[in-house]
Formats: C-alpha cells, sequence, structure tokens
C-alpha cells in the first residue's frame, strides 16, 4: 500500500472569534482531508516543534499572529531554514506580510481603500469627518480605534490610516489557488459576519481576481475582502492570505463540498 502524505494541520481550536465559530470550520475540513492524507491538528505555538515530521504544514484558523508574535516568527524562521513546506506559502505579500500592502497598492492605483501609514500623510486621503487608525501588525480589529481629523496626529507607532468609508456592503471573495469558489456578503455593514451567499458579476470576478494575480501565490486559499460604496465601486477592505476565516456554513452543501475537494487538490499539488 503506498505511503499516504502526511499534514500538519494547524489551527487554534478554542480561538474566540466574534460571530463565529473556527473550531467547525476545521473540525469539518479535517473531517474530509483525514480521507486522503495522514493528519494531526496543533495549536500555532506547537508547529515548528513537530512540524519536521510531515510533509506539509497547513495553516488554517489559526487566529492572529499578534497572539503568539514569538512563536510565529520562530515557525517561520524554521520552516523556511529547514525547506519545510508550507501551505499556503510564505511568499504571501498580503496580509501574511502586515498590513504595508494597502499603503503600497493606494500609491500605486489599485482600487483600495485610501491607506496612509503616517498622520504627516493625512493630505493624501480623501477629506472625511472621522478617520479608521488601526495598528499594521493587527488583525480581526485588534487596535483599531475611530478619530476625528484633529486627533489622527496624536496616534503614534506602526499605523494604517484611513478615511471612514459610508459603504453599502462588505463582500468576500474565495478563492483556491487562483480559481475562483464562492462569494459571500453582509448585507447589514453593522453586521459582518452575518453573511449570505452573493452573486459575483464579471466585473466584481474581475477586481476579486485582480488581487488574487498580483499577490502571485502558487497554491493557497485566500479571501479578497471589499466594500461596496454608495456610487456602486468596491474598495479592497483586505486580502487575506495566511489564514483566512471561509464562512463555509454559510454555503450551501454543493459549494462546501466543491470547495473541499479543490482544497484537497491544491494541497496536494503543493507537495509534487
Amino acid at each position: 500500500m503506498p505511503t499516504r502524505p502526511s499534514v500538519l494541520y494547524v489551527s487554534n481550536l478554542a480561538y474566540p472569534a466574534r460571530g463565529r465559530r473556527y473550531c467547525d470550520e476545521d473540525i469539518y475540513l479535517t473531517s474530509h482531508l483525514r480521507q486522503h492524507f495522514d493528519l494531526a491538528v496543533c495549536h500555532p505555538e506547537d508547529a515548528a516543534a513537530v512540524m519536521a515530521n510531515f510533509d506539509v504544514v497547513v495553516v488554517r484558523n489559526s487566529g492572529p499572529v499578534i497572539d503568539y508574535l514569538p512563536a510565529y516568527r520562530h515557525f517561520r524562521a524554521q520552516a523556511e531554514a529547514t525547506g519545510q513546506r508550507v501551505y499556503n506559502p510564505l511568499s504571501g505579500k498580503a496580509d501574511m506580510a502586515g498590513k504595508q500592502y494597502l499603503v503600497d497598492l493606494t500609491g500605486q492605483g489599485y482600487p483600495v481603500i485610501p491607506t496612509v501609514g503616517h498622520p504627516d500623510e493625512l493630505n493624501r486621503l480623501p477629506q472625511a469627518g472621522t478617520y479608521v487608525v488601526k495598528p499594521k501588525a493587527g488583525a480581526d480589529s485588534h487596535g483599531l480605534e475611530f478619530v476625528d481629523r484633529d486627533e489622527v496626529g496624536s496616534r503614534t507607532g506602526d499605523l494604517l490610516i484611513q478615511p471612514k468609508i459610508d459603504f453599502r456592503y462588505e463582500v468576500s471573495f474565495y478563492f483556491v489557488d487562483h480559481d475562483f469558489q464562492y462569494a459571500l456578503h453582509a448585507p447589514d455593514p453593522a453586521q459582518r459576519w452575518e453573511l449570505t451567499r452573493y452573486a459575483p458579476t464579471p466585473e466584481d470576478l474581475e477586481f476579486a481576481q485582480r488581487f488574487i494575480d498580483w499577490n502571485g501565490l502558487g497554491h493557497g486559499v485566500q479571501r479578497v475582502d471589499a466594500c461596496r460604496t454608495q456610487d456602486g465601486d468596491l474598495l479592497l477592505v483586505e486580502l487575506e492570505d495566511l489564514n483566512p476565516y471561509l464562512s463555509l456554513d454559510r454555503t450551501s452543501d454543493e459549494t462546501r463540498a466543491a470547495f473541499t475537494a479543490a482544497f484537497t487538490a491544491s494541497i496536494r499539488r503543493s507537495l509534487t
């Protein structure tokens, strides 16, 4: 009997996400992956110690790395030093590398929420009554503040500064490798995780695909989060390329099955 590939599946099953249960999604995915791989689950702080015994480390709902930053940095350094396969690959240029990409993409003219990295650059942003200030290393709203324009200058540190956008709704596009899988949206801006199915237009998919192509990951799961402005345009909120929550419980049985098959095939391809 041929040896099956081995997968170390990284998840923080106890992470207290607001409006979501990470553990349910990972229980579902691992129950299917174990049919194709020899699989073990571990906490992100334990990954570096045991990953040498596995063909690939699959990072899933591991929670914001700011909660375990020394362990994450050690994991990355050890994976790179030993050539350990990691899925998603550690070459991601978006959230995996911090939030500087939002500043960079703003400067390059991409359709993103206008973003600068220092209060001295505030004049580069559209005028707004309220601004969003958050740490570049943050995630899941860690450290996010809404402040008046005259308060922005008092904020220090490695920051992102954006005008508060009056948007109609948020929408997320989910990809495996470079292939679109499904989309979900939050009709009520105040209820980010009350998601329903969304039928994207060709223009919507072109928007999302542009950021997937920009990131250039050969394998992996990515989520493109955008907001629909009052004028009808889409603006990138974030490109999650490290451990995007997939909201599979908000999809149909057919969509979940198709996603899981694509995910499984992508992991297998990443090993060759």
